[in-house]
């Protein structure tokens, strides 16, 4: 039977197991992930920042980067997260003694950018960033933001085809035109395990990302990284771009 992502154990997730597998001794590659995403949005805000930003992380999980991204562009950023333990842990990391030095590394790499030099990142995250508990399959497109991410969840939550395809749909419906975007998938993953629990996956290659979002994108670009960082995939791929302004039928 295949498992949706109603079948996993989400309420068991445990944030600091997480944490300790895959960003308290930074990887290779989500170093080289932070520095793309970094430069994207350098990019898409060359010419300057529309006042009144607002930013979103969907299923932000046990990371912080992906919002640590968004930072200078934002007067708001919102953390959604469905599984209760990494609310919480979210909660921590965003509360205004400041978060754990395991993401230093990442800010570091952030920095090295003219637009992420000057901010104070612990101050910023405590001031602007919120954390809400919500379902990605949940989402309506009733509300929109200006820039957004979505790192390792339509595909690593289900088993499920239209669960994947409904959880990119829902991604982007939240994006406003123009909306610069980033998205991480593990590449062919299998399943993963943090402690004790098993969560599925769906088994997705650079074509079915490539086909899940160009409906949605103004500008797309994928990064094909083929580093292996466990055992059950064969890479990481990054999607880099820009919301466009259609409206994608179900």
């Amino acid at each position: 039977m295949m498992d949706r992502n109603a079948d996993a154990p989400w309420s068991q997730f445990d944030p600091e197991v997480y944490v300790d597998l895959n960003y308290r001794t930074p990887l290779e590659v989500d170093l080289l992930i932070v520095r793309l995403m970094r430069d994207h949005f350098s990019s898409c805000f060359a010419r300057g920042v529309p006042d009144s930003m607002r930013g979103v992380d969907v299923g932000a999980g046990a990371n912080l980067y992906p919002g640590l991204a968004m930072l200078p562009w934002c007067e708001k950023i919102v953390l959604l997260e469905y599984a209760q333990p990494n609310v919480e842990y979210l909660e921590r990391q965003t509360a205004p003694e400041g978060y754990d030095e395991a993401w230093d590394a990442f800010w570091n790499e952030l920095s090295e950018a003219p637009a992420y030099a000057d901010v104070k990142p612990r101050d910023r995250i405590s001031e602007i960033v919120r954390v809400e508990r919500a379902n990605l399959l949940d989402l309506d497109g009733q509300r929109r933001w200006d820039i957004g991410t979505m790192f390792f969840v339509a595909d690593s939550m289900s088993e499920c085809p239209d669960e994947f395809r409904r959880g990119v749909r829902c991604f982007m419906d939240v994006l406003n035109e123009k909306a610069p975007f980033a998205a991480a998938f593990m590449k062919e993953s299998a399943g993963y395990r943090v402690g004790e629990h098993w969560y599925p996956a769906y088994r997705v290659n650079e074509d079915q990302v490539r086909e899940s979002l160009e409906p949605f994108t103004s500008e797309l670009e994928i990064h094909d990284l083929h580093h292996v960082v466990r055992p059950g995939h064969e890479g990481i791929i990054l999607a880099l771009g820009r919301r466009n302004s259609e409206v994608v039928a179900p």
